[in-house]
């Protein structure tokens, strides 16, 4: 499903996301609003729709939320590769590089994801969001090693206050493509239980 406008708020007390969700959707009519907690016991407010609901709604969580607010994100014109991606689908397609960006934030991955689709010919492969990950952001994207390297550039530029470190992997190995294409916590190669 594809929305013109995306928002995310991030939120270091529960409460106040909860609070901050509340009034977004009472200020403002959006197609859809998801929430609810990640580690490390912070709170994600997203909601997408039409343009000028989603930036009236991400107003009233900002004003209420303010106090525990870590990041915001607000995309009038998102990639719809982008929504795809949070909402799980990976693509299967492999070429030569992989480029990966990890993020202190939710907010700030998928900001770089964004930015570095819409400004490359790369495939957005995953947009992993907080759970098992300790809170952070990490994106994936594949393609051709000068078209890779272009989308993790523009991807760091635009998340560069919450950048924690990004590489340009070329001919990523076959067993590494494998696990790294996988949903991504280890635990799982071994049928362990989501902790």
């Amino acid at each position: 499903m594809d929305f013109p406008a995306l928002a995310l708020l991030e939120f270091s007390s529960i409460a106040a996301g909860i609070e901050a969700g509340d009034a977004m959707v009472k200020k403002a009519p959006v197609a859809r609003i998801q929430s609810g907690t990640v580690q490390p016991g912070h709170y994600l407010v997203l909601v997408a729709g039409d343009v000028a609901a989603v930036e009236e709604a991400v107003g009233a969580g900002e004003e209420t939320g303010r106090a525990s607010l870590r990041d915001t994100l607000f995309l009038p014109n998102v990639h719809s590769d982008v929504v795809r991606a949070i909402a799980g689908e990976r693509p299967s397609a492999r070429e030569d590089a992989l480029g990966v960006i990890e993020t202190h934030t939710v907010a700030s991955a998928i900001l770089a994801a964004d930015a570095g689709v819409k400004g490359a010919e790369v495939t957005l492969l995953q947009v992993r969001l907080a759970d098992g990950l300790g809170g952070k952001g990490l994106v994936f994207f594949n393609g051709l090693v000068a078209d890779v390297e272009a989308a993790v550039e523009i991807g760091t530029a635009v998340s560069q206050q919450h950048l924690l470190r990004h590489v340009v992997i070329p001919q990523l190995h076959g067993e590494m493509w494998d696990n790294v294409n996988s949903y991504g916590r280890f635990g799982q190669h071994f049928n362990w239980e989501a902790a």
